[in-house]
């Protein structure tokens, strides 16, 4: 894994300690109204696209016609995720392209116009964002900015009529995914989060697996990651920053594993917060353990950490089971079950399937498999799991508030 390059947003002025309250040197968007909010951790590595013993109902929301051209892919911030995964995927998408860019950084511009012809017309900075309302080359925008700014660029984005991918994690709460989601609807775009394992061949198998009880109903899972975080220069360790520490950076993660394997919502969690080194860890927890209750019975213990390299995840259905270990890096996923191991060709980027499926709900006016829904429901999971921590008590989740 690799940290993001925390000067990717814009290359603008440098906040001081006294500006930020924080001794983290962190670029700001000096001309943003979320100025004091700054950058975004990003996960790394490669892999993915499908097998066709995949789920394909659901895995594969491919357009019934050919489009008459590819379409227009913006990306809203050129760090780590945008340098090594989604700008190479891009090149490997059937359906849409490596359009425009937005950037603070003058160096960066004139490197990514050279490197993927990007005509000048299709290059923007913060200041100049609103403009792309103006360009029919661009299609799709796709925010890959720190959390604290994702709903304000996804709303902005919406306005200029462009459609939207999100990271991860989708807001900074429910109130802000439920914004995004309202502002997306008024103007008529689609809306996407980009999870990535929504479609990687390994998790579509394991969910397969379970969902068609093919080695029995699932009974127990296990979902885990997380990996050494101990920097306390580190904006991710900042509440305000980063949102949450390892429960909104790696947990939505093990959230996701539990609940797309299942295949139901949990309706209920408890949760154990841990601090061992509080020098570092301040506001935030540095290792959370959570267990989610499923309708049909089923339980998942899960957990996330800043302190450990951890990246599984296991389902168990009595005496059968199946898993991967690596289960969530971007780097690859491996399986392995009680009836032997599970293996998948995969693409060189997860980003690839992502992305033409998202191209294609554009184009036949489908809803996106990783729809804004789905980011507001992990939001809603990982404010429960934080509130069952905090208070030590078992929380039930009312998925009808």
């Amino acid at each position: 894994m690799e940290q993001q390059n925390i000067d990717e947003v814009t290359g603008l002025k440098t906040h001081n300690e006294k500006e930020t309250g924080i001794s983290v040197s962190c670029r700001c968007l000096a001309e943003c109204p979320l100025s004091q909010f700054m950058n975004r951790r990003l996960f790394l590595g490669q892999a993915a696209l499908g097998s066709g013993a995949l789920l394909t109902a659901q895995a594969n929301p491919w357009p019934s016609v050919a489009p008459d051209r590819k379409l227009g892919v913006a990306l809203v911030g050129l760090g780590t995720y945008s340098t090594l995964q989604l700008a190479p995927a891009l090149q490997h998408t059937e359906r849409c392209q490596l359009a425009g860019i937005v950037t603070g950084t003058p160096a960066k511009a004139q490197a990514w116009m050279q490197q993927y012809a990007i005509p000048q017309a299709n290059v923007y900075d913060y200041q100049t964002f609103d403009r792309l309302a103006d360009n029919p080359a661009i299609d799709i925008v796709y925010v890959v900015l720190p959390n604290a700014m994702h709903a304000e660029y996804v709303i902005r984005a919406a306005k200029a009529g462009k459609h939207v991918i999100c990271e991860k994690p989708m807001g900074l709460n429910v109130r802000e995914c439920e914004q995004m989601i309202q502002a997306c609807r008024q103007a008529g775009v689609k809306l996407s989060v980009g999870y990535r394992l929504y479609f990687e061949p390994h998790h579509l198998e394991v969910r397969r697996l379970a969902q068609s009880k093919e080695l029995g109903t699932v009974k127990l899972m296990e979902t885990a990651l997380g990996f050494s975080m101990a920097d306390p220069k580190s904006w991710r360790l900042n509440k305000q920053l980063g949102g949450g520490g390892a429960i909104m950076d790696l947990g939505v993660y093990a959230v996701q594993g539990a609940r797309r394997t299942i295949g139901e919502d949990p309706i209920a969690v408890t949760a154990q917060g841990f601090v061992r080194d509080k020098a570092v860890f301040k506001g935030i927890y540095e290792s959370m353990f959570f267990q989610l209750e499923f309708p049909g019975g089923a339980l998942s213990s899960s957990s996330t950490t800043y302190t450990s390299y951890v990246d599984r995840l296991y389902a168990t259905t009595g005496y059968q089971w199946f898993g991967l270990q690596p289960a969530f890096n971007a780097t690859g996923a491996r399986g392995d079950s009680s009836n032997g191991k599970i293996e998948l060709s995969t693409p060189p980027f997860q980003q690839i399937r992502q992305l033409d499926a998202f191209a294609a709900n554009i184009l036949d006016n489908t809803e996106p498999l990783a729809s804004g829904a789905e980011g507001l429901k992990d939001i809603r999971i990982i404010d429960a799991i934080v509130r069952a921590a905090d208070t030590g008590r078992r929380v039930e989740i009312d998925w009808n508030g």
